[in-house]
């Protein structure tokens, strides 16, 4: 089965979400095509990194502490160690250049490796996933050559079709990550239980019937409004 997630690096429930997919891929054991999409949360965050903290501080006030508390909560059941004291909010178009990379010219078990690597550096170590040096560095870690990927981000390769796959998300109707496409035609949005998503697999991989998209109040990544 085709499964697109759109998806950014930015986004905490993306990877929590990610995590529940694939174990629901492991407990269905049928073969499938993950393809990581591209989707930017906020297109005009700046190179230059800030805390992640200052700026959900800014965005959300006093809620942004239990969100942050909630998501190590939740992170820690899927194994994953949220540091957001640590983490940089930073524009993320330049690693969704690398993961359209690793795509293209390595295929989808690099771009998956990859992918969890750049969630990881962000939201565990605190890595600024727009400096080249870093980025490439996270390449070589998911079994791509180093020096080629720095090349790779210097040129600028990669732009336009890592732009026009964002815009052809949202002329498709994707607001807010993650958003799990199954074979082209059914929707899941947000971090859904594995079992959600278990029950879409084999609604769809068994009957290619029609699965209700499911909502998910808070386990989303929503764009800025009048974004």
């Amino acid at each position: 089965m085709k499964i697109d997630v759109y998806s950014d690096i930015a986004c905490p429930w993306c990877y929590v979400g990610t995590r529940r997919l694939h174990r629901a891929l492991q407990t269905w054991g049928h073969q499938a095509e993950v393809t990581y999409r591209p989707f930017q949360l906020d297109p005009t965050a700046p190179l230059r990194p800030r805390p992640l903290s200052d700026y959900l501080r800014e965005r959300f006030g006093e809620a942004a502490t239990q969100m942050n508390e909630r998501l190590t909560s939740l992170g820690a059941a899927e194994g994953i160690d949220f540091r957001m004291e640590r983490a940089q909010a930073v524009n993320t178009l330049t690693a969704h250049r690398l993961l359209h990379h690793a795509l293209t010219d390595y295929g989808r078990p690099t771009q998956a490796r990859l992918k969890e690597a750049l969630l990881r550096a962000y939201f565990t170590d605190g890595v600024n996933v727009a400096d080249h040096a870093a980025l490439a560095a996270l390449a070589g870690e998911a079994g791509m050559d180093r020096e080629r990927a720095e090349a790779y981000l210097a040129g600028g390769a990669g732009l336009a079709e890592v732009t026009e796959d964002i815009d052809q998300a949202r002329r498709i109707g994707v607001r807010a990550v993650p958003t799990f496409v199954f074979a082209s035609t059914h929707a899941l949005q947000g971090a859904q239980p594995v079992e959600t998503f278990l029950q879409a697999l084999e609604q769809i991989g068994g009957e290619h019937g029609h699965t209700p998209e499911a909502g998910c109040a808070d386990g989303t990544c929503a764009v800025p409004s009048g974004g």
